[in-house]
């Protein structure tokens, strides 16, 4: 096949990670190609953080459903990437349009025609997982990626999964009238954080509304005369006109090629890369003049699941491929729920601790001892702080309340820069805010290490 022109680096993948290291290149003065099929910008602007933060904050002020969907879809962009793509032309870049596959090493197809390439980059994303549930697919379904574009408000929802998505969408369902039962296997909400969050974020779901079914799997499901009925686990039934998935996601790496470079693909699973982002294959080392690096960031390594978490692996990649060494540190990441109130973590969960084994120092404080809270008439939520005894640090730390997405940063800061506890519980907060309710924590926590 003819090579129609080589570039310097060609980005497989044009969302969040895609579109940073693409532009930083062509910056830099790299001739860059960006191959995508669907809408530049990926999911995160069109069907996920923008328009579920949009619904959330329409939920909070009680707007109309016409009025939230009209704003949903005017931040989204009605979907449209006309804006992303002038983006990426001003920054130089050639966007391709259409479905990459590498054929060979320094050769990519893209939809009939070759190309060849110095590095790639791989930014192709996530792909929501739907359970092996009998009968699902037979009837009303979506993904977030529909509940978050289309304009229909059911008046019964049934959602399967009780992690950050699911617990979005069934605030922002319930708090527009549907009738929302959500339904999660492992007997709480968000799992992987500490218990005390899924406790504090049920209660605020059940408050709107939302038929909580927890420590039930959903076993068969089926079309009745009007809407569709669950049949769970604990031999309970849901009845719904449609099923929301919000089961998680698995990194889409299948039918890239990328095992004709010698990288090893294992479906459902993130690519493996090292600290500076790099995926090892047979090529490194090659005495080729095509053979370039093999990047990844984003899902589809499997480890940044986040829209900041893939602008920082982004960053990462962009670093060492303009020839400044640079290292990943995960310590520090947020995952945050926006919910009304939000769930905050960062770091080590007692869960994770456990694994890792380390010895956990844990303190903790309650949002309605603080004035603020008194002051917003919103006493939900607590804060706790994780310390490794053996260290003397702070390594992670847990919020739910409201806002808390704003007064937890400084706990992220500290965790990232291994700051002593001793000058954290000497650091003085304003009055009255919720951020108060970390001094407590810190000054127990560094009076018992």
């Amino acid at each position: 096949m003819t090579q129609n022109h080589h570039y310097d680096a060609v980005v497989l993948g044009g969302g969040t990670a895609g579109e940073l290291v693409a532009s930083g290149l062509a910056r830099a003065g790299r001739d860059v190609a960006l191959v995508e099929k669907h809408l530049v910008g990926g999911v995160s602007p069109y069907f996920a953080c923008v328009p579920s933060k949009s619904l959330l904050l329409s939920a909070r002020r009680g707007e109309t459903w016409e009025a939230a969907l009209a704003r949903r879809d005017a931040l989204a962009r009605y979907r449209r990437d006309d804006p992303a793509v002038a983006r990426m032309a001003e920054a130089g870049v050639t966007v391709l349009r259409g479905r990459g596959h590498v054929t060979e090493p320094g050769l990519i197809e893209v939809d009939g025609t070759a190309h060849g390439f110095g590095d790639l980059v791989v930014c192709t994303g996530s792909e929501p997982v739907i359970p092996a549930v009998d009968g699902l697919a037979d009837v009303p379904l979506w993904t977030g990626d529909e509940a978050l574009s289309v304009p229909d408000l059911p008046r019964r929802l049934a959602i399967l999964g009780g992690g950050p998505v699911g617990c979005e969408l069934a605030q922002v369902y319930a708090s527009f009238g549907s009738q929302v039962s959500l339904v999660e296997a492992s007997g709480r909400l968000l799992t992987a954080e500490a218990p005390f969050a899924g406790e504090v974020l049920a209660d605020a779901l059940r408050r709107t509304g939302v038929d909580l079914r927890l420590g039930a799997a959903a076993g068969h499901a089926g079309r009745k005369d009007t809407g569709l009925r669950l049949w769970l686990s604990d031999g309970g039934t849901i009845d719904a006109d449609r099923v929301l998935v919000a089961a998680g996601r698995r990194p889409r790496v299948e039918g890239l090629g990328l095992e004709n470079l010698g990288v090893a693909v294992t479906p459902g699973q993130g690519l493996p890369v090292d600290e500076t982002c790099r995926v090892p294959c047979e090529a490194d080392g090659a005495d080729d003049a095509r053979a370039g690096g093999v990047w990844a960031a984003g899902d589809v390594t499997g480890i940044a699941r986040t829209t900041h978490a893939a602008r920082y692996q982004a960053q990462v990649v962009l670093s060492n491929l303009l020839g400044r060494r640079r290292e990943t540190d995960y310590r520090a990441i947020p995952r945050v729920v926006y919910t009304t109130p939000t769930v905050y973590s960062v770091g080590v969960s007692p869960s994770a601790a456990g694994e890792l084994g380390i010895d956990l120092l844990t303190a903790g404080y309650d949002l309605a001892a603080t004035v603020r809270a008194a002051v917003e008439a919103d006493e939900r939520g607590r804060v706790e702080l994780y310390a490794d005894r053996s260290r003397g640090l702070l390594v992670g730390a847990a919020a739910a309340g409201r806002n808390a997405e704003e007064w937890m940063s400084e706990i992220t800061l500290a965790i990232r820069a291994e700051t002593p506890l001793s000058l954290l519980a000497d650091v003085v907060h304003a009055f009255p805010t919720y951020g108060e309710s970390v001094e407590a924590p810190l000054r127990e926590l560094a009076a018992n290490l």
